[in-house]
């Protein structure tokens, strides 16, 4: 994701029908990757009592392969867009999703679902940034800011609704139907697609794409996602374990040692010596660790002690990503006139804050109105207070031509991060929530999201004063969060 600005070349004949029509096709593969991440948290539960002799640290793996995945690919992805062609990515993208998505719905074992994810986030990575870069080349520059902020708003849209949605869906047959419904979304969305978008590149030649180290940042993150998540289980010291971290280690040096090296690297090491994009980063990686961990944790504990059913569980979260899509906007205008280690404080203070109400006043009764309401509305104001600004900070200090590959970067470290934090999810809850993980266990989950949201407040005090504000135009960034709840995050849009 190397450029977003408006096509160089294109090929004759395959004009678009209209900017409505691009317009159209983009959002329809946004909200589809942005609602398959907010739907899989909310069936989680019923794909665990699918599989009864499958441990919780195995089953993550649903959620964690589908981040790392999308995590590294991100900008290679682009990098691919940019050269090849942006719609010959994008319905590329479209089609690997559906693929993958197809095969969760069908999938037998635990196995043939994790491998149905990994597929869906190869899918995303693809079609995530190629849809921007399409829809910013079919829209003159006065409306493009209008317009990325329309296409954020569906990821966020999309976010919203995937609790109640995929409530229903689980209720109606089976967590099946959460991955079968994304299939006539992508259908319409490829032909459609193969008619209206125009194809377009920003390369006047082929793009070098560094798929060796690609390879091996996933390879990498798979060993420690495996050794967290698995530690508890094989004994953390080990041979399996340290064997994990140590393969994780030296697979990182590599990793370094090409970016380092080779042209057109899947990470600019170069970017890192910006003050903000490195302190932005950081702080969206142990954000993320947190975050994550709080959604799929919430809706476990909701369905387990509380003993909420699917659907009701699925309404009693969307508040926050509701919330969340109503403060983003105005949090960005906020850092503007303060600057961004003021809002960002600020976020960090109102989720680490929401967390701890949680762990210390909510207990094995349910008490949504008087408790878990309100504190879901103040997580709501916190999370819209921080993803979006974060996201704007690590590009503030760049130069125009970088703004894209650096937002693509602080994508890949909240995806990393969520990684991360599901796998703690895993050691913190380590009685399985089918039979009933207890009060206790989901306290020490909410409290270690509080202390990364504490520790992701002060990272990003590192920032610096700097108040510029990153308009849609020069910084987009993919919506598809909560997960992404995030879309382009958890529901935030830039």
């Amino acid at each position: 994701m190397t450029h977003t600005g408006i096509p160089v070349r294109a090929e004759p004949g395959s004009a678009a029908k209209s900017t409505r029509s691009v317009f159209a096709v983009t959002a329809a593969g946004v909200f589809m990757a942005s609602l398959d991440l907010s739907i899989v948290n909310i069936a989680f539960p019923s794909i665990e009592s699918s599989f009864p002799s499958e441990q919780t640290s195995t089953l993550t793996w649903v959620i964690t392969a589908y981040a790392i995945v999308f995590g590294a690919l991100l900008v290679l992805a682009g990098r691919i867009a940019d050269s090849v062609g942006r719609k010959r990515v994008f319905l590329a993208g479209l089609t690997v999703f559906s693929v993958g998505s197809a095969i969760c719905g069908i999938a037998p074992d635990v196995a043939l679902l994790v491998a149905g994810r990994v597929i869906e986030g190869a899918g995303a990575a693809a079609l995530l940034p190629a849809s921007l870069g399409l829809l910013l080349g079919a829209y003159p520059p006065e409306r493009r800011s209008q317009i990325v902020a329309l296409w954020s708003g569906v990821g966020a849209l999309a976010v919203a609704a995937g609790p109640t949605l995929g409530g229903s869906l689980v209720s109606l047959d089976s967590w099946r139907l959460v991955f079968y419904a994304n299939l006539p979304i992508a259908a319409v969305a490829l032909i459609a697609g193969r008619r209206t978008l125009q194809e377009s590149t920003t390369a006047t030649e082929k793009l070098k794409t560094d798929f060796l180290g690609a390879a091996l940042v996933t390879a990498a993150l798979t060993l420690v996602v495996l050794g967290i998540s698995q530690g508890s289980t094989w004994g953390w010291s080990s041979a399996s374990i340290l064997l994990s971290f140590a393969g994780a280690g030296l697979l990182g040096v590599l990793f370094v040692l090409r970016c380092r090296r080779v042209e057109g690297p899947v990470l600019d090491l170069a970017l890192f010596g910006d003050r903000a994009f490195s302190a932005a980063n950081t702080a969206t990686l142990l954000y993320a660790m947190g975050f994550f961990a709080m959604l799929l944790g919430n809706i476990l504990f909701l369905t387990s002690v509380w003993h909420y059913s699917i659907v009701t569980a699925g309404l009693a979260v969307t508040p926050t990503p509701l919330v969340v899509a109503a403060i983003s906007g105005p949090a960005g205008r906020l850092a503007s006139r303060v600057g961004f280690r003021a809002v960002i404080a600020a976020g960090a203070a109102f989720f680490a804050g929401g967390l701890t109400l949680l762990a210390t006043l909510v207990g094995s009764q349910p008490t949504y109105l008087t408790r878990w309401l309100p504190i879901s509305l103040t997580l709501g104001i916190g999370i819209g207070l921080t993803f979006p600004v974060m996201g704007a900070a690590a590009v503030s200090g760049l130069p125009i031509e970088r703004f894209a590959v650096g937002s693509a970067v602080n994508q890949t470290a909240r995806q990393v991060g969520g990684a991360f934090g599901i796998a703690i999810l895993a050691v913190i809850l380590r009685s399985n929530p089918r039979a009933g993980a207890s009060l206790a266990e989901f306290r020490h989950l909410w409290l270690y999201c509080a202390s990364m949201a504490a520790a992701s407040g002060i990272a990003g005090q590192l920032i610096g004063p700097r108040k510029v504000a990153i308009r849609p135009t020069e910084a987009p960034y993919p919506t598809g969060e909560m997960p992404t709840i995030a879309a382009s995050d958890p529901t935030a849009g830039r």
